[in-house]
């Protein structure tokens, strides 16, 4: 059974009971912050294997983002209310059983459905990760306990696309899904006997699973339309139409539940509600390009899942390396300049990236792209998450988090889902060269737009939050695809909400 969260120890980051609950966390956080990197470098192999179209490879990606976009929100309540520790551990579990199915996977629709499990797994272990170390941890030792956490969390992203690309070129791409299965192996153990248990004693056991259900088949029943777009059936139309009508039921349910998941009134921030349209320009811009970017390197430029994965580090080494001192920026000088500058020099990034084509050289041509992609990164995501934060009451900080975490995501798998079809690309373009380059070159534009457009809302609806507002605990993170995600105040006895 779980304590309540006012008996839980707190407990000191030197001593074994807080090395264990680093280490735990690290792990777990680490095993979904891996497969959002490293999938995107095997996507070529996993094709040619698998005999897929692009629209497979397509939902290789979106269906892990469709269950984990729809259900991270209710996966926090739920730890909350059942235990955090328990959750977590069933969402490690669950992780490496579904990890498990996609490296058996004998075809692409086995490894879709299994994604999507996946996707279930990480909804309930990625807020649960933060949460624990929230609950347990000493008020003193809870923002060094965060940082490290964060820090080591970003180093695994940043080796992620370098070690799936090793895995692929190496003992094959289904050891990029197999390798969570000893992880979780060790993980899980460890929170059992070394993790203390903690849940919210003002959680109760009304979970909004209708609109947790209505927003993940919105989500699903969009994308499935955007990708079969292309064939311009009576069906696609109808599952378009479905679709919007799962989203409009799902406002309609927010709107009339006494507790809902996302309380459409956190939206009366004119802030708020401006600083996710700029999440959603932006991660959508993210996604689409690192979706189309490591198989442009791979099936246009010659280059091996391996170098690949290597040639994508800058990015993510300069978010660990600066994300921080862009935070403290952001506070000095207000959000409104790095929120606009930041999408207009990653926008150049990607213009730059048509300078990739056949036997493209790393250092003239995919470099300079990356690093000022990297350097429009760091300007702007730290100041985002403060931002997005800043906008609300502190009481309400870990919701809109997750809401924002949430709208990222979902941007993230439209953009995969929207981009091929707006850039023409064939089923079998990822097969050509000449096809996938020429789509490439206009798909990379579109990216561009939609990163313009996020600056033109920045410039003209952001404002300077107010000096004593809740600052974002992990500012420092390596996860390019989604925001870091802010934990939600605990009731831990002498423990206000760490800052």
């Amino acid at each position: 059974m779980a304590v309540p969260a006012q008996h839980v120890p707190a407990v000191r980051i030197a001593t074994p009971t807080g090395k264990w609950i680093l280490l735990t966390t690290v792990l777990g956080s680490s095993m979904a912050m891996l497969d959002s990197t490293v999938v995107n470098v095997a996507l070529p192999t996993i094709g040619r294997d698998l005999d897929a179209s692009l629209s497979a490879l397509q939902w290789t990606v979106n269906a892990y983002m469709v269950t984990l976009a729809g259900l991270i929100l209710l996966g926090g309540s739920l730890g909350d209310h059942y235990g955090r520790r328990k959750i977590f551990v069933l969402g490690v579990v669950w992780f490496a059983a579904a990890s498990l199915l996609c490296g058996l996977a004998p075809n692409a629709g086995v490894l879709i459905a299994a994604r999507a499990l996946q996707g279930i797994g990480g909804a309930l272990l990625t807020p649960g990760s933060l949460a624990l170390i929230q609950a347990s941890f000493h008020p003193d030792d809870r923002g060094r306990a965060v940082g490290l956490w964060s820090g080591f969390g970003g180093i695994g992203a940043a080796v992620g696309p370098f070690l799936g690309g090793w895995l692929v070129d190496g003992p094959g791409w289904r050891w990029v899904f197999l390798i969570n299965v000893p992880v979780a192996l060790l993980c899980a153990p460890i929170a059992v006997r070394h993790v203390p248990e903690s849940s919210d004693s003002r959680a109760h056991g009304r979970f909004d699973v209708l609109g947790a259900t209505l927003g993940a088949l919105a989500l699903a029943l969009v994308t499935y339309a955007l990708i079969e777009a292309r064939q311009g059936s009576l069906a696609v139309a109808l599952t378009a139409v479905a679709g919007v009508a799962a989203a409009v039921a799902f406002v309609y349910v927010e709107k009339r539940r006494p507790d809902p998941m996302m309380p459409p009134d956190i939206f009366a921030s004119r802030q708020f509600t401006a600083v996710n349209l700029v999440t959603v320009c932006v991660y959508a811009a993210f996604a689409g390009f690192f979706f189309l970017a490591a198989l442009q390197l791979q099936v246009v430029a010659g280059y091996s899942a391996l170098g690949a994965g290597t040639a994508l580090l800058p990015t993510t080494a300069l978010m660990l390396l600066l994300s921080a001192r862009s935070g403290e920026l952001g506070e000095k000088i207000g959000p409104r300049i790095p929120l606009t500058v930041g999408p207009l020099l990653c926008a150049a990034g990607m213009l730059l990236m048509l300078r990739v084509g056949p036997d493209a050289s790393y250092v003239p041509d995919v470099l300079p792209a990356l690093l000022v992609l990297g350097l429009g990164m760091v300007t702007l995501v730290a100041p985002l998450t403060a931002t997005v934060l800043a906008s609300v009451d502190t009481a309400r900080a870990g919701l809109a988090s997750g809401v924002n975490n949430a709208a990222a995501r979902a941007a993230g798998l439209v953009a995969v889902a929207a981009l091929p079809l707006l850039a023409g690309m064939g089923p079998e373009a990822y097969r050509s060269a000449d096809a996938f380059d020429a789509a490439f070159r206009r798909a990379m534009p579109l990216c561009a737009g939609v990163l313009l457009v996020g600056a033109v809302i920045a410039f003209t609806t952001v404002r300077r939050p107010a000096p004593d507002c809740r600052r974002p605990q992990c500012r420092t993170h390596g996860c390019v695809t989604s925001p870091p995600v802010e934990p939600r105040r605990t009731a831990v006895s002498g423990a206000g909400p760490a800052e």
